[in-house]
């Protein structure tokens, strides 16, 4: 029973937006305390959003953030986790202290903001999203964690049976480590589908905007003009532009919520191995 009470306040916020979204405007507007079905079914909200160009160009951006950062993301945190994890590399003790300090410490916000824009030129393009943040400090020591529970027997005779140390990795660490796997796709990719505080200082072009930035002008910034020109009076267009908020928020939210079913079964297990910290 108190389970059944906890899931009903914690989805019930979503849900009222997914019924606010769907809602007449004005009927909304006027509406005072919970909301148990929509208003009014109308989709004006949503023909509205998907009619403005910004959000299908920041739904593009985004998209290419996630899958393109997350892949990068992998990719360099696997190669750091394997090299930290075996015993034979030498220096790894100060090496893992050195990677555990920027963890705590770091250059601050306008040192990173000159190397990115200046010292690596990546300023007002998507890479300046996803490079500098190739590698979290804590999903890479869950992953080499995870790396260093394979058996070094298992490494020995790879290598005995003329392995290299990509096909080790790719073929024997990897594989058996797809709950760690999973939880890193989910960790990196929220965080991009999240991101945009970088994209705020880094990006000039509106063209280059991820969907977290227009969600913000339009959420924070109260930005619905361009979307509400077509209502009639200040009022329609008040009452229109708090239903445009709801319909981008549901927009904004669930294809992250679509991942992660698919993701849940290694979640657990994934989540245990990066508890256990040497």
């Amino acid at each position: 029973m108190l389970m059944c009470l906890l899931i009903i306040i914690t989805a019930y916020p979503f849900i009222y937006v997914i019924f606010a979204s769907f809602s007449d405007s004005n009927m909304l507007v006027s509406h005072t305390g919970l909301l148990f079905q929509p208003l009014g079914l109308q989709l004006d909200a949503y023909k509205m959003v998907f009619s403005n160009p910004n959000i299908l160009s920041g739904y593009g951006n985004t998209l290419l953030i996630v899958i393109g950062g997350t892949v990068i993301n992998l990719m360099f945190t696997s190669l750091g986790a394997y090299a930290l994890s075996r015993k034979g590399l030498m220096l790894i003790r100060p090496l893992t202290i050195a990677i555990v300090f920027t963890m705590f410490f770091s250059g601050g916000l306008i040192p990173v903001y000159l190397l990115v824009y200046n010292g690596l030129n990546l300023g007002n393009t998507l890479w300046a999203l996803v490079l500098p943040t190739a590698i979290s400090t804590f999903n890479l020591i869950v992953m080499r964690t995870s790396f260093a529970a394979v058996p070094d027997s298992l490494i020995e005779s790879s290598r005995i049976d003329g392995a290299g140390e990509f096909t080790i990795l790719i073929k024997i660490v990897l594989p058996l480590s797809m709950p760690v796997i999973a939880v890193m796709i989910l960790y990196y990719g929220v965080a991009h589908w999240n991101s945009w505080f970088s994209a705020m200082i880094y990006l000039r072009d509106r063209e280059l905007y991820p969907l977290q930035l227009i969600l913000r002008e339009i959420l924070i910034q109260n930005s619905v003009d361009s979307m509400t020109s077509a209502a009639g009076g200040s009022d329609d267009k008040f009452s229109i532009g708090e239903s445009i908020k709801y319909a981008t928020i549901v927009i904004a939210t669930v294809p992250i919520l679509l991942v992660y079913p698919f993701l849940q079964k290694y979640f657990a297990k994934g989540v245990m191995v990066g508890a256990i910290k040497e």
